[in-house]
């Protein structure tokens, strides 16, 4: 079955009120206020979330949701599928063994309509308020007018390009530390799953791509000792199978009193990651420094540098 698609453009908003009297003069229509709720997992393709809502007092709803969506400044295209959810409760309970929770999105949302274009005024638990314009394309549309209409609106609401979000609510979430324990729990698995019989040395990994994955691997040691892997091989090698480009954030574990990658490893950290990356050394009981990349290797080898 082809995705269904729409165009869409978030923004931040410190006025809401202008913006709502702004839309309604515009032609826009009233829908009411959604309380929703967006449980993000650890989907291997694209982005996968499980949303609950419910329009003011009204009955709870859910549908899942599996999109894919570039990371753009801009108006961009997004492709999706939905799905109803009669069990919520119990879907969460068995996406969340089997695939993992990245993050939880809670926020009130405020919805308009214009013409094909979904207007959404949305104070977001954690983040504050936004307005984003979702223009709903019909599967024969070149997509041109739903960019036209969204350019339309943009300009009668006034989003300023500062403002333009180039990243969704569960990555702005993200950024700000929300899947850190998640990640922690993952690199401990990792690394009571290493293979070590040689060192007795077990590391585990878990990284976070741009998308909100998570990724994880552990140390798996060779008789021929040089062919060994270090868990963060293993880890930057899951993200890429999975489709991810960059490492945004990771965690290091080891039961040693500070585990510290090694030079090889920062650098294999440093071509997927930037210099303000954050590294999280961690123990078996949680985080013990948050470091950079740029901490860890102030001066990673770049080809592109020393081509030049």
């Amino acid at each position: 079955m082809a995705p269904n698609r729409n165009v869409e453009l978030k923004a931040r908003d410190a006025d809401p009120e202008k913006t709502l009297a702004a839309a309604l003069a515009h032609g826009a229509e009233d829908q009411g206020v959604l309380t929703q709720r967006d449980t993000y997992f650890s989907a291997r393709e694209g982005r996968l979330k499980l949303r609950e809502e419910r329009r003011g007092d009204g009955p709870w709803s859910a549908f899942l949701i599996d999109y894919s969506r570039a990371d753009d400044p801009q108006a961009r295209t997004s492709a999706y599928h939905l799905v109803d959810v009669p069990d919520p409760g119990a879907l969460k309970v068995a996406l969340d063994a089997s695939l993992g929770t990245t993050v939880v999105v809670e926020k009130f949302r405020r919805l308009l309509l214009w013409q094909d274009v979904r207007i959404h005024l949305d104070e977001v638990d954690g983040l504050g308020t936004f307005v984003e314009l979702e223009a709903v394309a019909p599967a024969e549309s070149d997509l041109s007018g739903e960019h036209r209409r969204v350019a339309e609106l943009r300009q009668v609401l006034d989003i300023a390009d500062e403002d333009v979000e180039a990243t969704g609510y569960a990555s702005l979430l993200l950024a700000s530390g929300a899947a850190t324990d998640r990640m922690v729990s993952l690199a401990r698995v990792a690394m009571d799953r290493a293979y070590a019989p040689y060192s007795n040395f077990h590391v585990g990994v878990a990284l976070r791509d741009e998308t909100g994955a998570l990724h994880s691997g552990a140390n798996v040691e060779n008789g021929a000792f040089p062919q060994g892997a270090c868990a963060e091989a293993s880890a930057i090698g899951a993200l890429v199978a999975a489709g991810g480009h960059r490492i945004e954030e990771a965690v290091v574990m080891a039961d040693t009193e500070l585990i510290v990658p090694c030079g090889g490893c920062r650098q294999r950290l440093s071509e997927f990651a930037g210099k303000d990356t954050k590294i999280h050394l961690a123990g078996p009981e949680g985080v013990r420094r948050t470091v950079t990349l740029a901490d860890l290797l102030p001066y990673a080898f770049d080809l592109e540098e020393a081509q030049s």
